[in-house]
């Protein structure tokens, strides 16, 4: 029996159908995997699912909708509640805003088993298990970080771990079926992997999985079939060596055609360096004397290039960016920047770095400074429609989200743009031409750009240098080409292997 069957599923918000007459099926021991570009529906097929998109006050109707054999259109709330988590369980795309930012780590992966009634004794164990198995560090075999990792809250963390604490209270119930809305976004390539692989033991031992994701790498990893999604429609789907060998839909080739391939063209020089970080430390406080997200860090960003930043999530990359833009100072060390050079960020996280209030136009306005373009022209230089100035950013999906950040900050007409992951929730076509866009600021307008990313196709692509970081240090830098060819350090050569056996399974 299938876990899920779906038949001309209809979902409408407001006036605007969003998804049109969507057929999909997944039995246990399955991956069917749902892509496309941004704002095809990918993330309201998965809220519907999940019984969420009445909260959103969407209009669902559906041929069939079936969920465990019952009929989901007509599970009450009350008995969704217990529905999600035990039967089916949602990993969501954006973990900042779906955890609980008042809640310990502890207490947000336990609450499935505690729904459940769970006896707190087994509680513990059972949350560990799926921390560790979901690749949040522990502490090794005696898990000696285990109870401080239990107390922490997500604030306390990189995307990339909040992250795997939503994987973690994803499968901690042991659900038959679970949604994953991009679930190696905010991941670097040997987490991915390891993520990767958890998600094909789970269909191998009998879960049911749906993943949503823009990565094709990661679907022909684990999938088993493949649904392209194309304005609200499934346009394609079948076996997913099929679909990745022999796309039939012009949408699946453009897809395809989109991911980064090789490297940067015409790498820029310049020698003036316009921002640098001479020693600088950065402290945390937590247990054992607190923790050094950045630790001694020498790097120097030359005016005109692309500076690549990589590393493992909880490397110390964001926390590199905060001190290159000034948000956050260094407790040792120190950061310059040359005289009059304006730095703006843009955000791993959007969402949480816009007032929800306001709308795309305030928001582009506030940030405006004198002689740069209107906000239309601003949406119109990252791909976007004037139409979306009337909206509020939660109306937006992830990938508009992340292009408004990039006008905000082009809104302030810098001379450097700290990029933290700033296309990691972008599908593929749409990181392509915000890659593209991003060059050509640096070729033709001298804008100089920091670019961290876990990424390494992405980081090759558009940087002239690069820096690979790890436990808060810089343990090798060099111009691009020199590091992915002939990587000096054993933590480069991991991420590239880790990053080139993704690759080698998607084709």
């Amino acid at each position: 029996m299938s876990l899920l069957r779906i038949r001309g599923l209809r979902v409408a918000l407001g006036d605007t159908d969003v998804l049109r007459g969507i057929d999909l099926e997944v039995a246990p021991g399955e991956c069917l995997a749902i892509v496309g570009e941004s704002g095809a529906g990918k993330s309201v097929l998965a809220r519907t699912i999940l019984g969420l998109s009445r909260r959103d006050r969407a209009r669902v109707t559906a041929e069939a909708f079936e969920l465990g054999g019952r009929d989901a259109l007509r599970l009450p709330e009350r008995a969704w509640r217990t529905v999600r988590g035990g039967e089916v369980s949602l990993v969501l795309q954006d973990a900042l805003q779906s955890l609980d930012p008042l809640r310990t780590i502890g207490a947000e992966v336990g609450e499935p088993l505690a729904v459940r009634r769970v006896p707190r004794a087994q509680r513990r164990a059972r949350v560990l298990d799926a921390l560790e198995a979901a690749g949040l560090p522990l502490g090794g075999p005696q898990r000696s970080e285990a109870v401080a990792r239990l107390r922490q809250r997500p604030g306390e963390l990189s995307g990339g771990m909040r992250q795997r604490a939503l994987i973690a209270s994803a499968i901690v119930a042991g659900a038959p079926l679970v949604v994953a809305d991009e679930p190696t976004t905010a991941l670097d390539a040997t987490t991915a992997v390891r993520v990767l692989d958890l998600l094909a033991r789970l269909r191998d031992e009998g879960t049911g999985l749906i993943l949503i994701s823009h990565d094709l790498a990661a679907v022909a990893r684990v999938a088993d079939r493949i649904a392209v999604l194309h304005e609200g429609r499934v346009v394609e789907q079948g076996p997913a060596p099929r679909i990745l060998a022999a796309p039939a839909h012009p949408v699946t080739r453009a897809l395809l055609a989109a991911v980064p391939r090789g490297p940067k063209e015409a790498p820029a020089r310049g020698a003036e360096a316009v921002l640098e970080a001479r020693g600088a430390v950065r402290r945390y406080p937590g247990p054992g004397g607190g923790v050094h997200a950045v630790d001694g860090v020498d790097v120097a960003v030359r005016r005109g290039e692309v500076l690549g930043v990589v590393g493992e999530s909880g490397s110390g990359k964001s926390t590199l960016a905060r001190l290159l833009i000034g948000i956050e100072r260094p407790d040792e060390g120190d950061v310059a920047r040359a005289e009059d050079v304006r730095v703006r960020l843009v955000p791993q996280d959007p969402l949480g770095a816009f007032d929800p209030r306001h709308t795309v136009e305030r928001i582009l306005r506030h940030a405006r400074r004198d002689g740069a373009p209107p906000p239309a022209d601003l949406l119109a230089r990252v791909g976007l429609d004037a139409a979306l100035l009337r909206r509020r950013p939660v109306s937006l999906s992830g990938g508009q989200r992340q292009r408004v950040a990039i006008a905000r900050a082009l809104a302030a007409r810098p001379d450097v743009l700290v990029c933290d992951e700033p296309v990691s929730a972008l599908d593929v076509t749409t990181q392509a031409g915000i890659l593209d866009l991003l060059l050509d600021l640096q070729r033709h307008e001298g804008l100089t750009i920091v670019f961290i990313s876990h990424d390494l196709a992405v980081v090759r692509r558009v940087s002239d240098r690069v820096a690979v970081m790890r436990r808060g240090a810089i343990v090798e830098q060099g111009d691009t080409e020199t590091v992915f060819a002939d990587p000096a350090h054993a933590f480069t050569r991991e991420l590239i292997a880790a990053a080139s056996t993704t690759r080698r399974s998607g084709g």
